[in-house]
């Protein structure tokens, strides 16, 4: 029950992953956290839904339904629609309207749908109509390099582009640390060391935001598997 799928990294410096597959039964199951935002386009039952989702800034629920064939884009912090912010976008979903069974609306223009082999394709056209951009802001304060600008400018510019402030993403991204850590078998109370806690409490309220578990049962899982 739940997702087979593949994944593949992109060489499009404004595409972080892509990823293809389909929902085996119908079921639910807890989803992270997600500082990264996503195009979606499914199919289920003869229909196509292309939706925009994300980001998520805590861990929640997600139900599938059997038969769905879905496509994701992981879009690289700092890419966005400056008519679709990812700031409007966080913790919801944007589906967009149809224009016939191979093509959608996209302000105010049909755009084919993408498939796993020419997403990168897909993405530059987009690019290229400055339907999609990218901050490179974004990117030098994600890599420690602070530009030349005033700090609140900084501020405004990272949220507008991620939806997302800069601590959350450094908290998301901890928390993934400890998680990876506990499923490689570090003990709970190294991996607070390690991901840099002040004590349990802090990791596991942490984890139990963003994972949607706690260390207990994250290890637990592990030796179960």
């Amino acid at each position: 029950m739940g997702f087979i799928y593949e994944e593949r990294p992109s060489d499009s410096p404004y595409v972080e992953t892509v990823t293809r597959g389909r929902t085996v039964g119908s079921g639910s199951q807890i989803r992270p956290s997600e500082i990264h935002w996503h195009m979606v386009f499914a199919r289920y039952d003869g229909r196509a839904y292309p939706v925009f989702a994300g980001p998520l800034t805590a861990a929640g629920v997600v139900s599938y339904t059997e038969g769905a064939e879905i496509l994701w884009i992981k879009l690289r912090l700092g890419t966005f629609m400056p008519h679709l912010p990812p700031r409007d976008l966080a913790d919801a979903e944007t589906t967009l309207p149809g224009a016939s069974s191979q093509s959608f609306w996209l302000k105010g223009s049909a755009w084919q749908y993408p498939d796993f082999e020419n997403v990168e394709t897909f993405i530059d056209r987009l690019m290229r109509e400055d339907v999609l951009v990218h901050d490179p802001v974004v990117s030098d304060v994600l890599q420690g390099r602070l530009p030349a600008m005033a700090s609140r400018t900084i501020r405004h510019r990272f949220l507008r582009a991620t939806g997302l402030t800069q601590l959350h993403i450094y908290q998301a991204e901890r928390a993934g640390r400890a998680q990876a850590l506990l499923r490689r078998g570090v003990s709970i109370l190294d991996a607070v060391y390690e991901a840099g806690y002040y004590d349990q409490p802090h990791m596991t309220r942490a984890l139990k935001r963003h994972t949607g578990y706690t260390p207990a049962q994250i290890v637990q899982m592990r030796r179960g598997a």
